[in-house]
């Protein structure tokens, strides 16, 4: 277990912001966590850098289709060195029209946050990574249960 890391609840606040740009469908909301070099890695693979330039992609991903919502928990914020933290976090997917986590869209999300002084900090990586835990059908239901349990816990 390490130590929390002396911004954690700053680098949660990046986090968060993000899934909320995410889930409101927000391009400019969700680049707005980034630095301006930063890059993202989404679900599928694709890659887009620059701030600038991940707006612009979001815009037409989410003018062009439906997006799944984001239910995420935060498993560990950690210090990398000086002005460097990454978090990691597991987020589930609620389809669009659906009202439930599809457990096979589970995703592992990696966010590196960067200090650009002051204490403000910026996701200069963002990453999704395909949870499927092939085998280990009993990790994949319990998180299941736990993202469904945020779902009808009160805010």
């Amino acid at each position: 277990m390490t130590s929390a890391h002396p911004y954690d609840a700053q680098i949660r606040a990046l986090y968060a912001a993000f899934v909320d740009g995410w889930n409101r469908r927000s391009g400019a909301a969700v680049a707005a966590v980034f630095a301006d070099d930063g890059d993202m890695v989404g679900y599928d693979g694709t890659t887009v850098s620059g701030r600038l330039s991940i707006a612009s992609d979001l815009r037409r991903v989410f003018g062009s289709h439906p997006t799944a919502t984001y239910v995420a928990v935060v498993r560990s914020v950690r210090a990398i060195s000086d002005g460097v933290a990454v978090l990691h976090a597991h987020a589930g997917m609620i389809p669009p029209g659906e009202d439930d986590i599809d457990p096979g869209l589970h995703s592992i999300h990696t966010l590196v946050a960067v200090d650009e002084g002051g204490g403000r900090w910026k996701t200069t990586l963002f990453q999704a990574t395909p949870a499927a835990w092939l085998g280990r059908r009993d990790a994949r239901d319990a998180l299941t249960q736990e993202l469904r349990g945020l779902l009808t816990a009160p805010r």
